[in-house]
């Protein structure tokens, strides 16, 4: 990758420093190097307020910053005078930037699309899953061990015409509807900013949230965590599920209602695939670790493993848009942060 001129922007790395090879392997690295003069040479940023750290933000004109990054607050511009732009190589920014960045004129981009991807595989996966009954005819068959007379068994289950809710057509539900188009489910929206021209883009019926619990085969959550949607999916919405329905939660814990949806789930009465909880992680004694319903896992629907590159290689692509003087592609729009994850 090269830049049309020749301004190559100081550009430090800040970070968790054990981050740092799980994120840019040596391809990254050498993109990296094209687009901008890395600083410090031989490590990353991890506390802003060292001796070290001021010397080298005293010229930093750009942040590149993972996971671990200390908050860029006033006082960290104070010694970073240079600084005009914030690029994030993964998601959220919102414990990341302050309203200091706004005031001093600081661009920011995140690598949240790219981070989006995987959440919307793992959700797909999870809803041609549970509409089969994955979990049930492991166990079934692990017990039995023989073949059984299984159409009868399952008679209940199936893809086929189920209806998927889908909580928030946020950057994450709207990928998942794209990923659901091909198959033959029929796929509602609650989202109090959806319009229903918007909807009709997706291809999508708009409807209340409690209208959404009551006819879902699937509740997939993709609402971001903010004061409004605590326990957005509460006691009584669970209640209105159908018999056998599943909840799939790849938002945040605190969307959900943990106490209540543990009483649906031990009951029998609702399955789950959960990847995040409240609190985080959950007490060894949480019986979701056990019920036979649940599908528990550790966070993991977000980027992982060699999914943390594509976002390195977004937030390098986006520093070398700035090193040619462009808009991000991705930008985070100081607006725009209250209503999103």
């Amino acid at each position: 990758m090269t830049v049309s001129r020749l301004h190559r922007p100081r550009t430090a790395l800040a970070m968790d420093p054990g981050l740092l090879p799980r994120i840019l392997g040596p391809d990254q690295l050498g993109r990296l190097h094209e687009v901008a003069e890395v600083v410090p040479v031989d490590g990353v940023l991890h506390d802003f307020a060292t001796e070290e750290a001021r010397a080298v933000l005293a010229d930093t004109e750009v942040l590149f910053t993972f996971w671990g990054c200390p908050p860029v607050d006033a006082a960290v511009l104070a010694a970073a005078p240079r600084l005009r732009a914030v690029v994030h190589a993964a998601g959220s920014v919102k414990n990341l930037v302050s309203d200091a960045c706004w005031q001093h004129g600081v661009v920011v981009s995140s690598a949240a699309w790219a981070n989006a991807l995987p959440v919307a595989e793992y959700t797909v996966a999870a809803v041609l899953m549970s509409n089969k009954a994955l979990l049930r005819a492991r166990d079934d068959f692990r017990r039995l061990r023989a073949w059984d007379d299984w159409h009868q068994r399952y008679a209940d289950v199936g893809n086929y015409r189920r209806t998927v809710g889908v909580v928030g057509a946020s950057r994450i539900g709207r990928r998942v509807i794209e990923l659901l188009r091909p198959f033959d489910l029929d796929v509602i929206v609650s989202d109090p900013y959806l319009s229903e021209e918007e909807a009709r883009t997706l291809g999508v019926r708009v409807v209340t949230l409690d209208e959404l619990c009551a006819r879902s085969d699937v509740v997939s959550i993709h609402a971001p965590s903010l004061p409004e949607t605590f326990h957005l999916i509460d006691r009584s919405r669970l209640a209105l599920m159908r018999d056998g329905a599943t909840l799939i939660n790849t938002a945040r814990g605190a969307l959900l209602d943990t106490d209540a949806l543990v009483d649906e789930l031990a009951s029998g009465r609702l399955n789950a695939v959960i990847d995040v909880t409240d609190p985080e992680p959950l007490p060894a004694d949480s019986p979701l670790y056990d019920l036979p319903n649940v599908l528990l896992t550790p966070h993991i629907a977000g980027s992982v493993g060699g999914e943390l590159r594509r976002m390195a290689d977004s937030a390098i692509a986006e520093l070398a848009r700035f090193a040619r003087g462009l808009p991000f592609a991705h930008p985070v729009l100081r607006e725009e942060l209250d209503r999103t994850a």
